[in-house]
């Protein structure tokens, strides 16, 4: 009984704050400014939404965004796991200096001026790829990865050796479908990372047209272009008032797409997140 009610505890306080932007990006303005919106939306009203996907900047912002994470999160998942099957064979040479090398740049990194000028040295920068392939391996995913598929029974390997396969065919016909789980989990860690980014676009983006919707969303907040247009339509409202109601619905317009595709995955996250802590 303790347990029951400590976990409904901690259900609501993490949920309520996102129900309450939910509720006061969905209430009017009039209740917003007197602090009535709780529970529920009251005034109904889908203006707040209407002020924000009228800039078309949204449009290109969600269309970019979109693009990045599908793409980047395909890059990442087949490099990193090729990576790490490469790293989980026995019989391959050098295994131990690399896989030391590998966790050093968990502890040590280059920093952001030499990231940038690699960055555009390759003629990356104010492209998609500057955007998309900066950081797009991830050290603990490939560990993650090594240790599930180091935790598959070496006799599958064995018998697809003696069916012919070699090491690429072992990894898709073998690695892959047995470790599905596991890419789910990655793939929703680094999808949700992609999709949140503004980081990069902030040091190598410069053209608006490929700018990330979490880039236009602050860009249009910061200019505060949102809330002139917001106050313009009325001036009964007061300006505390657009800001936060803004801010709610754009943090909305911004999360829950992502959070739509965890419900699909949720099948798949916790055992693919236990599998990578069984063993080190």
């Amino acid at each position: 009984m303790v347990n029951t009610f400590l976990m409904i505890c901690i259900i609501f306080v993490t949920l309520y704050p996102f129900l309450y932007m939910i509720n006061v990006s969905l209430s009017s303005h009039r209740y917003v400014m007197q602090n009535a919106v709780s529970f529920w939306p009251k005034g109904f009203t889908l203006d707040w939404y209407k002020i924000v996907f009228n800039d078309k900047r949204i449009g290109i912002g969600y269309r970019n965004t979109i693009l990045y994470t599908i793409l980047g999160t395909f890059i990442s998942l087949s490099f990193t796991s090729m990576a790490a099957f490469a790293l989980s064979r026995p019989n391959m040479i050098f295994k131990k200096y690399i896989n030391l090398a590998m966790v050093f740049t968990i502890l040590f990194g280059g920093g952001m001026i030499p990231s940038y000028l690699v960055v555009k040295s390759l003629g990356l920068v104010d492209t998609i790829w500057g955007f998309i392939l900066p950081g797009i391996i991830s050290t603990y995913d490939i560990l993650v990865f090594r240790t599930s598929f180091s935790s598959l029974p070496q006799d599958l390997f064995d018998s697809g050796k003696v069916d012919g396969l070699q090491d690429i065919g072992m990894f898709f016909y073998i690695a892959v479908p047995l470790s599905k789980a596991t890419y789910a989990a990655i793939g929703l860690f680094v999808a949700v990372g992609i999709w949140n980014n503004y980081y990069n676009a902030l040091i190598y983006l410069r053209d608006s047209d490929l700018f990330p919707l979490q880039s236009v969303l602050r860009d249009l907040l910061l200019s505060g272009t949102l809330a002139a247009e917001a106050s313009s339509r009325s001036v009964s409202r007061g300006e505390e008032t657009v800001v936060t109601s803004l801010k709610y619905a754009t943090i909305m317009v911004s999360t829950l797409p992502i959070l739509c595709v965890y419900p699909f995955l949720q099948k798949y996250f916790v055992k693919g997140v236990l599998i990578g802590s069984v063993k080190g």
